[in-house]
């Protein structure tokens, strides 16, 4: 299972992270999760949305270059440690990790981490071999 992640890429300059995310609240749109990274000229967002296809199809109205990679996302308890398994596991298959970032949710004490590795089948099938349950945006949006 893999969840579907905007890819927006934006000139560095002020305000430029707030066209994005007006655009999307003024629509509706949940944020579930959001990473940034940049360099000196652009910057990358990469964010989980409650409504994939309508975020991409507004934010390529307002002009802004958008593509969608699959990416995966595990639950995790929230206690030292948890994360050490799962990149065990992962490192154990070969299987190499090109990004992640992870949140934490009150309410039930989970921390979620999204992977983009090189290969979603083999990661998932790692990880369920070693009882890493891999979730959709569905558990994200009821965290």
């Amino acid at each position: 299972m893999t969840i579907d992640q905007l890819t927006v890429f934006v000139e560095n300059g002020p305000g430029r992270l707030l066209e994005i995310t007006e655009t999307l609240s003024k629509a509706g749109i949940d944020l579930r999760a959001l990473s940034i990274a940049d360099t000196a000229e652009f910057g990358i967002a990469r964010i989980i949305t409650s409504d994939h296809q309508r975020a991409v199809s507004l934010l390529r109205e307002a002009g802004f270059a958008v593509s969608t990679t699959k990416v995966l996302a595990i639950g995790l308890d929230d206690e030292p440690g948890a994360l050490v398994k799962v990149l065990r596991i992962l490192a154990d298959e070969s299987i190499n990790i090109e990004y992640l970032y992870a949140f934490i949710t009150r309410q039930k004490r989970q921390a979620y981490v999204v992977f983009r590795v090189e290969n979603n089948d083999a990661a998932s099938a790692a990880l369920a071999k070693h009882g890493v349950t891999v979730v959709g945006v569905a558990d994200i949006d009821g965290a």
